[in-house]
């Protein structure tokens, strides 16, 4: 099992790196100028050129041609791309071209909000979606499992941006039972340790400050966690159905083993391998779509940072978010892989 853990480790190494020159790549292709946007449009173009010297903007992005011809191999390199590489591989994400801070430490302060926006909704998704699902292939074809999977369907196919909005405008402004946006109200007093609010407030008994947090993050949860629940709702009932099919499932039944242990303790148990899979993979894809939901709940997380980054063309934040995001990704698919081995003892590593 080690070997195979380094070994992915390992194989993590190109995909990072791919993921680098792709957002490099194509934040260069976005129109505008950071030391312009920085500066505004009515800068002179001395002080755009200082900005753009400053920063290293005025280098070549990827190659410089013009110095491998003079055999300047040490030119050749001496680009964006490869001054960003290099101080990448020292642990140094760079320093924001407008807030002028590394990008390192606001990340580390921004991500805890992230993955507590992330785990949560995932929690929500897990506890509706897979019950639901079991449900729905307990009761094939019913009109129960019709309007589950029609619901799914909905769910799967519903705008996060529309959701979000709509969330807002119902029990925000319409019924006032759940604030807009923000984490934490500012009449509420709360010094975090952690900036996980849920698990600082409850270690702390500041019961305010947690009830205030929680209420904070229902709406942003339930608006993220729409489409993992629905296809985990959907994977799940599929997986069932197969393992139902199974003879030692239908060797239960006969045995007289009540309907409620022939679902948990035989076909659930069998049928979890898909169902973890589909629910490392949606975690993953939660982090790309707390990008919109921090954006519309104002949630001071890395999506909403990486969204400001865009449009301000900062692009040391959007590369130090992006990548620490697709790092993640990667380390959540190796867990879900490593995982196998421990749900099936047929499956081995070696």
């Amino acid at each position: 099992m080690a070997r195979y853990v380094i070994r992915r480790l390992i194989a993590t190494i190109p995909t990072i790196l791919g993921v680098t020159i792709v957002v490099f790549m194509f934040l260069r292709l976005i129109p505008g100028d950071p030391a312009i946007a920085m500066l505004g449009e009515h800068a002179t173009e001395e002080n755009v050129s200082r900005v753009r010297e400053q920063f290293g903007l005025n280098r070549p992005t990827f190659l410089d041609r013009e110095a491998l011809k003079q055999g300047d191999f040490k030119g050749f390199i001496n680009t964006q791309y490869f001054i960003y590489l290099g101080r990448l591989l020292r642990g140094d994400l760079g320093d924001s071209i407008h807030r002028r801070i590394p990008v390192a430490a606001t990340l580390m302060q921004r991500f805890p909000a992230t993955m507590e926006l992330a785990f949560f909704s995932m929690f929500v998704a897990i506890i509706i979606g897979v019950p639901v699902g079991i449900i729905s292939a307990a009761r094939r074809n019913s009109i129960l499992d019709s309007t589950t999977m029609v619901g799914s369907l909905i769910g799967v196919s519903m705008p996060i941006f529309w959701l979000g909005v709509m969330l807002i405008m119902l029990f925000a402004v319409i019924l006032q039972w759940l604030p807009a946006g923000g984490r934490l109200s500012s009449s509420v007093e709360f010094t975090p340790t952690t900036n996980f609010y849920l698990i600082d407030s409850l270690l702390t008994f500041n019961i305010p400050a947690f009830v205030d947090s929680f209420q904070h993050i229902i709406l942003p949860a339930i608006a993220l966690a729409t489409i993992p629940m629905a296809v985990t709702a959907r994977m799940t009932r599929s997986s069932m159905l197969d393992v139902m099919q199974e003879d030692y499932v239908r060797t239960a039944r006969a045995k007289g083993v009540t309907e409620r242990l022939v679902l948990y303790r035989h076909a659930l148990k069998n049928a979890f391998l898909p169902i973890i899979t589909i629910i490392g993979l949606q975690f993953g894809l939660l982090l790309a779509g707390a990008v919109l939901t921090e954006t519309i709940f104002s949630w001071p997380g890395i999506g909403k940072w990486v969204y400001d980054s865009i449009l301000a063309r900062d692009y040391p934040i959007v590369q130090g978010g992006t990548l620490l995001i697709a790092l993640i990704f990667v380390l959540i698919n190796l867990l879900v892989d490593v995982s196998y081995a421990y749900l099936d003892p047929r499956i081995h590593y070696d």
